[in-house]
């Protein structure tokens, strides 16, 4: 059994792996014609990740931390909000599957929140956990996420640890409802929460109208906990 689930781990790996390299072998190309100004047929400027998406119509973004291992597709299925929880790239079984978009973000909406399992052989989102020390944060204080429209490097804002609440529940910080900050008094009420919640100021703050990226994965300090990182897309 724990051979099967080690083998099934790195076949898995291996799978995210050949998307990853799918997409830079596309990169020299899409830079050129970006240093051109060629456009797509729609007008659009060509992304690498246009692969991606012809090979599966649900990708949405690639998520990556510099350094580490986490490096994975982002997959938005809103009509299905949790089809990738147990599914690879191509919808088959999997124990790991692939990270996910929440199926109520919506693009402008100022909040990405991408969901992926803490798998304990390192994979996924496990990496997130190192955020709870200070040091890691300072070791990698930024994180990657590619649209097909855009790139984006985010700086960390904070990390905590949290817990989906029971309805009852009052005065606690449901992270998970905050995918529209469209408004600015909810968007400020956020990120108030966020440095309240934070282990250590990372001293990256953010303003109305910035977009942030919500990383959320499990966590077994407490039933149905949860470790968050919430990042700031960095200005060009």
């Amino acid at each position: 059994m724990v051979c099967r689930i080690i083998a099934a781990g790195q076949a898995e790996k291996a799978a995210f792996h050949k998307l990853e390299e799918c997409v830079k072998d596309k990169m020299p190309y899409v830079e050129q014609a970006i240093a051109c100004h060629k456009q797509s047929a729609n007008g659009e400027v060509l992304s690498p990740y246009f692969v991606l998406k012809e090979q599966n119509p649900d990708f949405f973004g690639w998520l990556a931390i510099k350094g580490t291992e986490l490096s994975y597709p982002v997959m938005y299925t809103p009509e299905e909000p949790e089809y990738y929880l147990r599914r690879d790239f191509e919808g088959k079984e999997s124990l790991g599957g692939v990270p996910f978009l929440s199926a109520s973000c919506r693009e402008g909406n100022g909040n990405y929140l991408i969901y992926g399992h803490n798998m304990r052989n390192g994979s996924m989102f496990s990496t997130l956990l190192s955020y709870s020390d200070q040091k890691y944060w300072q070791e990698h204080p930024t994180i990657q996420f590619d649209t097909l429209d855009a790139t984006g490097e985010y700086l960390v804002m904070g990390a905590f640890y949290a817990k989906v609440y029971q309805q009852d529940e009052t005065n606690v910080f449901r992270f998970y409802q905050y995918d529209d900050l469209t408004l600015k008094n909810v968007f400020d009420e956020y990120v108030k929460q966020v440095q309240d919640e934070a282990l250590y100021d990372t001293g990256v703050c953010a303003e109305f109208g910035d977009q942030l990226i919500t990383l959320i994965t499990c966590s077994y300090h407490t039933e149905d906990g949860r470790f968050v990182v919430v990042a700031r897309k960095q200005a060009k």
